[in-house]
């Protein structure tokens, strides 16, 4: 996986411990519920988890597409990075329009949005009449404004979200903690 890639050069490959990881730049946006299925993203939490800076990088398209504003926009972000209020343990998913420089309007720090994808999915058989399943299209659903990841890139901004691996949700864990769970008996 990314992750093990980051895992393996900083642990083994790399004759000096890098001070900065980029994964990406990846065709397709890392928003919303979606970040979590992102190897991108795991790549950059990664570095994060093991004392590094970690930036995360998409480009929202699946075509063929011009990489030179992302690659500039990166630099300009990791010549800012001293600047920057990143906690450890924190990576930045950064996602950026694929549209002309020009129409671009800004890059807003974002929260991750709860927008996630709804897929379609079509049967089909092939040529040795085994059954396999095409995705056939997928929409996201908008959830949030501005502040959002998902709705920012959608209205033409780069979008910088600080993310971490710490997944646990802390409202459920208090109260889970109030309960008692038996071992079953043999």
């Amino acid at each position: 996986t990314p992750a093990d890639c980051v895992k393996l050069a900083v642990n083994e490959l790399l004759p000096q411990r890098p001070g900065l990881v980029i994964s990406g730049i990846n065709k397709g946006a890392n928003v919303g519920v979606n970040l979590l299925y992102s190897g991108t993203v795991s790549a950059a939490t990664e570095a994060a988890i093991l004392g590094l800076q970690g930036i995360a990088v998409s480009l929202n398209t699946h075509t063929e597409a011009d990489y030179g504003f992302a690659a500039r926009l990166v630099a300009q972000l990791v010549s800012k990075l001293p600047e920057l209020p990143v906690r450890p343990q924190a990576a930045l998913n950064v996602n950026i329009p694929a549209l002309p420089e020009d129409q671009i309007k800004g890059v807003l720090f974002t929260q991750q949005s709860k927008a996630r994808l709804v897929e379609r999915f079509i049967q089909r058989e092939d040529p040795r009449g085994q059954t396999y399943y095409w995705q056939a299209g997928e929409t996201m659903q908008r959830d949030g404004g501005l502040e959002t990841d998902y709705t920012a890139l959608e209205e033409g901004y780069v979008s910088i979200t600080p993310v971490r691996h710490d997944l646990t949700c802390r409202e459920t864990l208090s109260q889970l903690q109030m309960h008692k769970v038996d071992l079953p008996k043999g």
